[in-house]
């Protein structure tokens, strides 16, 4: 069997290793899955990129979503010399709009106040594409994975990402096999975004996946497989 080369995949937020859980099962006979845990709890995006880069090995293909893809790219400027391909699924170069950081600002008062199992269901419409609002087995996952996570990371995640830098002047600058991706009906991350960073990074390949919201690898399991396969190969 040829070596499997690593690949280190990054959750986005109030998500955990389950919300890859198909990617890992379909990609396992090419690739050695990791999905570093270091970053949950943390606060600050450099912070998250650094306890990522310590649980990675050395050289490492490189995939992140919303949150996740944040942090990869600021894995891409602290160690791009370690990175040897690069897939930002359903994220954004672009630092938060004011509009963005109040609504965060309103959600972390919740969770302040108690309310934090309110909150993932109050997120699903931004997150699911409507066909898959009523699918049970993915909420209760992503329940779950918000249950995991609790309060506690749930406020230190969201003051890492409204703290988190512009990204798009670093893009050019990447030079390793890119595969940009993101669900048609993308309503936090919408399909432009997408079109900007591929734009952005020399070579880019760029997917935008039908009947899928923000959580594509989820909601588009075995296409999103299959891309991450070609990317591999690339």
């Amino acid at each position: 069997m040829a070596t499997r080369q690593p690949l280190v995949l990054v959750p986005g937020l109030l998500l955990t290793a389950d919300m890859w859980r198909e990617q890992i099962a379909r990609l396992s006979d090419i690739a050695h899955c990791l999905v570093p845990t270091g970053q949950y709890r943390l606060d600050d995006v450099g912070d998250m990129a650094r306890a990522v880069l310590a649980e990675a090995p050395e050289g490492f293909a490189l995939c992140g979503l919303s949150m996740g893809g944040y942090i990869v790219q600021e894995i891409m400027r602290q160690a791009p010399e370690r990175v040897t391909r690069l897939a930002l699924i359903d994220t954004s170069a672009r630092p938060d709009t004011p509009e963005q950081t109040q609504r965060r600002r309103s959600f972390l008062e919740l969770t302040r106040l108690g309310k934090f199992r309110g909150i993932t269901p109050q997120l699903l419409p931004f997150l699911l594409h409507e066909k898959n609002l009523n699918n049970a087995s993915l909420v209760e996952r992503l329940m779950t994975m918000a249950d995991e996570i609790g309060p506690e990371g749930f406020i230190k995640q969201q003051t890492a990402i409204m703290g988190r830098p512009d990204s798009r002047p670093s893009l050019a600058h990447v030079r390793v096999p890119t595969l940009v991706l993101c669900g048609e009906s993308d309503a936090l991350t919408p399909p432009e975004l997408h079109h900007e960073m591929a734009a952005l990074i020399p070579g880019a390949r760029l997917e935008i996946l039908r009947d899928a919201g923000h959580l594509a690898p989820m909601e588009r399991a075995g296409k999103v497989a299959t891309l991450l396969r070609a990317w591999l190969k690339a």
